[in-house]
């Protein structure tokens, strides 16, 4: 069963789309603040985070922007009454994968919830780490080492490097993995994705002229082979 964090301080709101999506089959827990949600989703292996951006005590700009630099890669969808394009743009340069403006429609979240889960099925996700080459990655603690020795990766290059480990073996466009990195409703180009690729090959290939784990299918994007 996904686990789903709501994190949301309108109790009519709360109640609502608890029952919904419970009836839909996820199991959900709910904050009522920004800094008790910061800290469970930060805390808690969650699936998805419905986080709303008008909260109490720590709002979710600043919620997101701290999970992030923790390197808490879960997907976050965004809900505000506010509908401004400044709000949106600064929500998905930190780090939001997609965006609903209040008042919605159910069916219209169920189906951004649905589609940043398709293509990573529970049962293919790392539970705790994952370790390949001479290097080890804790997705709890959101540590790479290499032969003990830490390696500092940015918020995003983790979020992609996880993206590829879960997807492992499979060829990705950049298309798609921009779109699930990044969120399709994202700024950025393509070439994003080649330029964060080839941060982490600086980062993690024994040599980076030569890839042996992050290797390139010309014409297509890219497959991991760690």
């Amino acid at each position: 069963m996904r686990r789903l964090l709501l994190v949301e301080d309108e109790p009519g709101l709360v109640l609502t789309l608890t029952d919904r999506l419970t009836r839909e089959g996820y199991a959900v827990e709910t904050s009522a603040d920004g800094e008790s949600g910061l800290e469970r989703a930060a805390s808690n292996g969650f699936d998805l985070i419905v986080l709303d951006l008008m909260l109490p005590r720590m709002n979710g700009l600043d919620v997101l922007r701290e999970l992030r630099r923790r390197g808490t890669d879960t997907p976050v969808i965004v809900l505000t009454a506010r509908g401004q394009l400044v709000d949106k743009v600064v929500g998905l340069k930190l780090g939001a994968d997609d965006y609903v403006t209040k008042p919605f429609e159910m069916m219209e979240l169920l189906a951004r919830i649905e589609a940043k889960l398709r293509r990573t099925p529970a049962s293919a996700r790392p539970a705790d780490g994952y370790q390949f080459g001479g290097i080890t990655i804790d997705f709890r603690k959101a540590e790479v080492t290499r032969d003990g020795q830490p390696i500092e990766l940015a918020a995003r290059e983790f979020q992609l490097l996880r993206y590829f480990i879960e997807h492992r073996g499979a060829t990705l466009t950049r298309e798609e993995l921009l779109n699930e990195v990044w969120g399709y409703n994202a700024m950025p180009s393509t070439r994003t994705v080649d330029v964060h690729v080839a941060w982490l090959r600086q980062k993690l290939e024994p040599v980076t002229k030569h890839p042996q784990y992050i290797l390139t299918v010309h014409g297509l994007g890219y497959k991991f082979a760690g």
